[in-house]
């Protein structure tokens, strides 16, 4: 199957790094695009529209803003569209591909790693079949969820912004142990090197959230203790809050 990726960025890397796959390619900054494509062994198309004509799933990486430029670009869809765009809708996408069966999807950049958790708008009448392949070509790069598109922005607040979260996290806990004394480099390796195998641990557990605490949790010990002061940090609050930012207050 012909995968065509418009946009080089950040996302359409990490997606075409998932795939571990030769795909079509075509950014404005023709650079990024060869870079991409060299990496995968892929092509650069000549343009969007060489791009569409050609792939069986026109993969959309590109930034909102650029929705109507970039389908301006493309006369026909050969197959179908997949679109990463984040807070458009399937109607402003159907607005822009008129008579082109049309996938929404929210991924993280974890598709790098084959790794990420994508939700997807259930199909249109009409657009079954593709959807089925786009839904196909997605579960090769980590798990697929299906959400209400009234809901596709929760998923941006949570699952796409997840690796940034752990990000500040295992920062946090770094500056922790290096004012006590921890060297840096050390202290990488002992936060950042946690996390899988904890996260591995959970998802085995079926996200039992409260099991996976009390495992590790004695009564009176320094698990409960660090606890409580993350308790009395408010850092669920600091949560809710984050999801606020993005969706605004409930």
């Amino acid at each position: 199957m012909q995968i065509g990726i418009v946009g080089a960025g950040n996302l359409g890397l990490a997606f075409a790094r998932g795939l571990g796959r030769p795909v079509l390619v075509f950014d404005a900054d023709r650079a990024k695009a060869q870079a991409l494509a060299d990496e995968v062994g892929g092509e650069v198309a000549g343009s969007n529209a060489d791009l569409a004509a050609r792939a069986e799933i026109t993969v959309l990486c590109h930034k909102p803003p650029l929705l109507r430029a970039v389908s301006d670009e493309i006369p026909e869809v050969a197959g179908g569209i997949l679109s990463f765009v984040g807070a458009t809708t399937v109607a402003q996408l159907r607005e822009a591909y008129p008579g082109t069966p049309v996938v929404r999807a929210m991924p993280n950049i974890a598709l790098e790693v084959s790794a990420s958790v994508t939700a997807v708008v259930p199909p249109e009448p009409g657009d079954e079949a593709f959807h089925g392949r786009a839904v196909g070509v997605l579960e090769g790069v980590g798990e697929v969820v299906l959400l209400p598109e009234a809901q596709m922005m929760v998923a941006q607040a949570s699952a796409g912004a997840m690796p940034a979260y752990v990000a500040l996290f295992a920062e946090a806990q770094v500056d922790a142990l290096v004012r006590h004394g921890v060297d840096a480099q050390t202290a990488t390796k002992l936060v950042v090197g946690s996390i899988p195998g904890a996260a591995t641990l959970l998802a085995r557990g079926g996200g039992d959230t409260l099991a996976a605490r009390r495992a590790v949790t004695s009564p009176g010990g320094t698990t409960a203790k660090a606890l409580a002061a993350l308790e009395n940090a408010a850092v669920r609050g600091a949560f809710n809050d984050a999801v606020d930012a993005i969706l605004g207050p409930s």
